[in-house]
């Protein structure tokens, strides 16, 4: 029975979006319900998918916020 996490920064796809749409989560638990079915011969009915969607000011790698973060790449690449 495999248990598969998806952890998404809450802020949506789009500018005027606060977090992914029920639809994309759709496509994502049968995208990876599909691949465990394909890669592992694991049953769609056994297969457990969880999103959770972090705020952004819990999320953060290279040593920094995410927000601090996106903006310092961004102000490299300019």
């Amino acid at each position: 029975m495999p248990i598969v996490t998806i952890q998404v920064t809450r802020e949506g796809t789009a500018p005027d979006r606060q977090s992914i749409t029920a639809e994309e989560k759709a496509a994502l638990i049968k995208g990876v319900s599909e691949l465990l079915l394909n890669v592992l011969n694991k049953p769609l009915e056994s297969t457990f998918v969880v999103i959770e969607e972090v705020d952004t000011d819990n999320w953060g790698w290279g040593g920094l916020p995410a927000l601090e973060y996106r903006k310092q790449l961004a102000d490299k690449r300019k």
